[in-house]
């Protein structure tokens, strides 16, 4: 499967300016718990960055998105995000954002998740979720060394989940994310894909 094969399987990836590289992005419509969330006052998701500005007003956007979510289901997803994510454009950046809008939609993705990263081993993954359902059975051992993934707690002024062992907050007057400080990018900062560090804290949006 040669690269113009695999990106008409997986359709796009998405480039953050945040980011040092590329990211994956799902509609946030369809978060399993992000779409209910939403509706909370106070949640972290309330106000969700992922169904407006950008995301809403360019159809296109959105078309693409789901789109995405289709392909998750063809047997041949694996190996087609894998070999995009090896290709030079991307793995030069060595740093890769699983789902920068959307989250994981069972199980059974999260196991072709765990499979990419293993056949993408240059490549620093990251992958925050609120998706505690799919991970509390989960041994933390099963995850790939090349993998961090980070539960959300759900509300802002929450403090970290206890049954996993690396999570992200939000705060409403503390943060230990620089972005904000660094014109909203990561600049040299790699801590989000960091086993070093159990929690991140972001500012309120």
């Amino acid at each position: 499967m040669n690269i113009k094969q695999s990106k008409k399987i997986i359709i796009s990836l998405s480039k953050p300016a945040k980011m040092p590289g590329y990211a994956y992005g799902l509609p946030a419509w369809e978060c399993k718990t992000g779409a209910k969330l939403v509706k909370v006052p106070g949640s972290v998701c309330a106000g969700c960055y992922a169904l407006k500005g950008n995301y809403a007003r360019y159809p296109e956007i959105k078309k693409a998105q789901y789109k995405r979510l289709a392909s998750i289901s063809r047997p041949d997803w694996v190996k087609a995000m894998a070999v995009v994510i090896n290709s030079k454009a991307v793995a030069q950046h060595g740093y890769f954002r699983w789902h920068d809008a959307g989250d994981i939609q069972s199980p059974e993705h999260l196991q072709k998740i765990f499979e990419v990263c293993k056949l993408t081993p240059s490549v620093k993954h990251w992958m925050p979720t609120r998706e505690a359902q799919f991970l509390k059975d989960i041994d933390p051992a099963q995850v790939p060394s090349n993998l961090i993934i980070r539960m959300s707690s759900h509300m802002i002024d929450q403090g970290p989940v206890k049954f996993w062992p690396h999570t992200s907050t939000v705060g409403s007057s503390s943060r230990t994310c620089p972005a904000p400080d660094q014109g909203g990018k990561c600049g040299s900062c790699r801590s989000c894909w960091s086993k070093d560090i159990p929690n991140i804290e972001y500012g309120k949006h």
